[in-house]
């Protein structure tokens, strides 16, 4: 009797029946091993950061008492286990402020107090789409983009992703044309666009948005008076050339020049120190209000104090977070 039901249990907004979830249904049913399966399916739709567990597994080892499950760290379980408030441990927030910060090269500078923790990326997009559109607002996304995207900003917000189609001849480069066009688009069509969402670096494309692009980028949401939403969950993840520039080096080099109200940066542990099950998600906002409602609202997507603690002592481990960032 689904018509008792809400829209939202009855609609397929999730995208869990895309081509994106296809394949992983198609790999959790038939999974490739090279001896027992090696006709199955290879997981190529994971972006997942594997590469450096032994660093982490190495520190852990050397660090039992960053956990409160071990002997050595056993006597600081009942300060972690009962009750915190949505606001998170200040070790933590002051450790993901300063790794966030060596990841930029120490070009930036975080507020610890503005570090709003989320269940994962996928948790802080959706926050920040609260916070920042109406049901049947848009945002603006280039093109290609990541496609859970679709389910993670638009599924329960009722907000719509409207593409900036960019051309594979100029290498997906995004453009002021380009955005222009696709802002007037919506205009025509009476929806209120609300922001622009960058991924930098890009998912799928593997990329790095260049500076030009991004002061561009920051100009035009600037003179629009719209939002900028820069995912960087990436951030660590790249090579020396061409280099990541972050949106807040961008943002710092000439403050007066931006609202700084508009500007906002998502970002998460998943990728870059290969924790995705961890559910560590960080939004970043200049906004204060935005900063309140989202910390309020992080209290339906806490990350457990357990791993607040692991998380604070190991990034504040100079030389291990050095050395991570080097090898990785």
């Amino acid at each position: 009797m689904e018509y008792t039901l809400s829209k939202i249990a009855t609609n397929d907004g999730h995208g869990e029946n895309s081509a994106f979830f296809d394949g992983w249904k198609a790999y959790d049913s038939d999974p490739y091993h090279p001896t027992k399966n090696p006709n199955g399916v290879i997981q190529m739709g994971l972006a997942e950061n594997q590469l450096s567990f032994d660093l982490v597994q190495e520190w852990v080892k050397k660090n039992p008492k960053a956990s409160i499950c071990t002997n050595e760290g056993v006597d600081d379980f009942k300060e972690i286990a009962i009750f915190q408030d949505y606001h998170g441990l200040p070790e933590f927030r002051n450790a993901v402020a300063r790794f966030m910060e060596r990841v930029r090269g120490n070009r930036v500078r975080f507020d610890p107090n503005r570090i709003v923790m989320s269940g994962g990326a996928t948790g802080a997009q959706e926050t920040l789409a609260f916070c920042l559109a109406d049901s049947g607002d848009a945002l603006l996304v280039p093109t290609p983009y990541y496609p859970g995207n679709d389910r993670d900003l638009t599924w329960r917000t009722g907000i719509q992703l409207l593409p900036v189609v960019c051309e594979s001849s100029t290498g997906f480069k995004i453009t002021r044309e380009a955005l222009e066009t696709a802002y007037k688009k919506a205009q025509d069509s009476n929806i209120k666009v609300k922001g622009l969402l960058l991924n930098n670096p890009s998912n799928p494309l593997g990329t790095t948005i260049d500076k030009q692009t991004l002061t561009e980028s920051l100009t035009f949401t600037n003179e629009k008076q719209i939002h900028l939403i820069c995912d960087e969950i990436y951030s660590a993840t790249v090579f020396d050339q061409p280099g990541f520039t972050s949106i807040a080096e961008i943002f710092e080099e000439n403050p007066k020049s931006y609202n700084p109200n508009l500007i906002h940066i998502v970002y998460s542990l998943s990728k870059d120190l290969g924790f995705p099950g961890f559910r560590v998600g960080i939004i970043y906002s200049y906004n204060d209000t935005v900063t309140n409602c989202a910390r309020k609202m992080s209290s339906f997507g806490l990350v457990s104090t357990q791993t607040q603690h692991l998380i604070a002592s190991m990034l504040s481990d100079d030389d291990f977070v050095d050395r991570f960032i080097i090898v990785n």
